[in-house]
């Protein structure tokens, strides 16, 4: 099974990435191959390189990187792995078409995801460049994986709230 994380930028999809981690489970990021090839190219890893590097193996059409780490999850021949930076429904519905998944949202307010943007200080973030990060996160789809995912996870608590619920969810598909 394949728990697919999807969300807005800063939304908290990290949370996702720190509890599979915490529990030796697989997590593939198609964010992961984009930065990974934007270093691999010897390029700054600004929001600009980051964003063309990211439409660049998005392919024609847009679904190249997912592809990349679809395979990378199947190949890890485990019984659960989680997924995140799919941006469209077509996406989803590749993994859906290889294995069984749950798509999992994270939701936060606008306001707060810039708070986040500001203390994060990863390298492609910029508080300049948000509203664009948005506009092309929407431009990509985001929008319907979001609205149509199987479960939501509210994060506008603490951590440890949204890690809570993510348990939760994971324990009701996974016996």
């Amino acid at each position: 099974m394949i728990f697919v994380i999807v969300g807005m930028p800063a939304s908290g999809k990290n949370i996702a990435r720190d509890y599979a981690s915490s529990r030796d489970i697989p997590y593939f990021a198609t964010g992961d191959i984009v930065r990974s090839e934007v270093k691999k190219r010897g390029l700054d890893p600004s929001p600009g390189n980051t964003a063309q590097v990211s439409d660049e193996l998005r392919g024609d059409d847009g679904m190249g990187v997912t592809r990349r780490a679809l395979e990378e999850a199947l190949r890890s021949n485990v019984s659960v792995v989680f997924m995140e930076g799919m941006r469209s429904w077509p996406e989803i519905m590749l993994v859906r078409s290889e294995t069984e998944c749950i798509v999992i949202a994270f939701l936060a307010p606008r306001w707060l995801r810039r708070e986040r943007v500001i203390s994060r200080g990863r390298a492609d973030d910029s508080l300049d460049a948000f509203d664009e990060r948005d506009s092309r996160e929407i431009t990509y789809g985001t929008a319907v994986p979001i609205a149509l995912a199987d479960e939501y996870i509210l994060n506008t608590g603490t951590m440890a709230d949204a890690t809570m619920t993510l348990d939760g969810i994971v324990r009701k598909y996974v016996k």
